[in-house]
């Protein structure tokens, strides 16, 4: 039976705990709030790009360009971005799950003829992927502490050498998308072959502009301009996400050491009374034992 001192000890070492889990949520809360507004300054340029390019793919049709021709799936990458730091709920293995799903549902094949690959950015699931045997092309840890555009556009670099090359046929994108602080939707992205969406007002296509240069050039431009924002978006969601998702994790570990240390506390003013009492009783026992002798 634990001891009065133990309790208290306990007791102290959970508060403890507590102030920490409060100061990390405050941490992700401020950060958060950083990342929410990179993501909002993002989606204007995003949404234009992909509207301009989803058009004039629309209107070239002749256009062929090896970034757009899909050549089938028989070689796989699969880009799994998880986060580097724990104590963010199930983000992480939520992402794990996911693409272990992926490969067993859509790519066993390829998986048992060693053409599946993984770029894992974040370390929780580079470590994972790696200790699980699994065909880690490349990994990427710490980038979210220093988030940058330049690592976007070298990482499209080697994935845009390795599809045109023809040592992938298909890369997809696994990650979280932020939804709201308490909800992240695991999301599925194509990134190659690109698939940008045409304009759903069909008049705005045959508008007659005047290019310069040609149209053909225009789209040679603005392929990798894509391909750089679809990814930069993708890691600004899954940071976000991340942020999100540690702000509720920390809450309810907070919530969860202010049960543990209130139903302490009643543990230890219980025994603290109950040992009170037998005190008492000791010394009336003993001054009843001194009146009879």
């Amino acid at each position: 039976m634990a001891t009065l001192r133990d309790i208290k000890r306990r007791i102290t070492g959970v508060r403890s705990t507590q102030k920490i889990t409060k100061a990390m949520k405050m941490v992700a809360a401020a950060r958060l709030n950083r990342a929410q507004e990179n993501i909002i300054n993002a989606r204007p340029y995003s949404r234009k790009l992909t509207e301009v390019l989803g058009q004039l793919l629309a209107a070239e049709k002749n256009y062929d360009h090896p970034l757009i021709k899909d050549r089938g799936d028989e070689k796989v990458a699969i880009i799994a971005v998880t986060s580097d730091r724990g104590l963010c709920g199930a983000f992480n293995m939520n992402i794990i799950t996911e693409v272990e799903r992926l490969i067993a549902d859509s790519y066993s094949e390829q998986l048992s003829d060693d053409n599946v690959s993984l770029y894992c950015i974040g370390k929780k699931g580079r470590d994972y992927f790696i200790n699980h045997e699994y065909n880690v092309a490349q990994g990427y840890a710490g980038i979210f502490s220093d988030l940058k555009f330049e690592f976007v556009s070298q990482l499209n670099k080697e994935l845009t050498s390795n599809f045109l090359n023809g040592e992938l046929d298909k890369i997809i994108v696994v990650y979280n998308k932020f939804k709201s602080v308490a909800q992240q939707e695991i999301t599925q992205l194509e990134l190659y072959p690109i698939k940008p969406e045409a304009a759903e007002d069909s008049e705005q296509i045959n508008i007659d502009y005047i290019f310069e240069p040609d149209k053909v050039s225009i789209i040679n431009s603005l392929l990798p301009r894509y391909l750089n924002v679809q990814m930069w978006t993708v890691l600004l969601n899954s940071y976000a996400a991340e942020l999100g998702a540690r702000m509720t994790a920390m809450e309810m570990a907070s919530e969860n050491a202010e049960e543990m240390i209130n139903s302490l506390q009643l543990t230890y003013n219980k025994r603290r009374q109950a040992s009170i009492t037998n005190e008492i009783l000791e010394i009336v026992s003993g001054a009843n034992a001194l009146k009879e002798s």
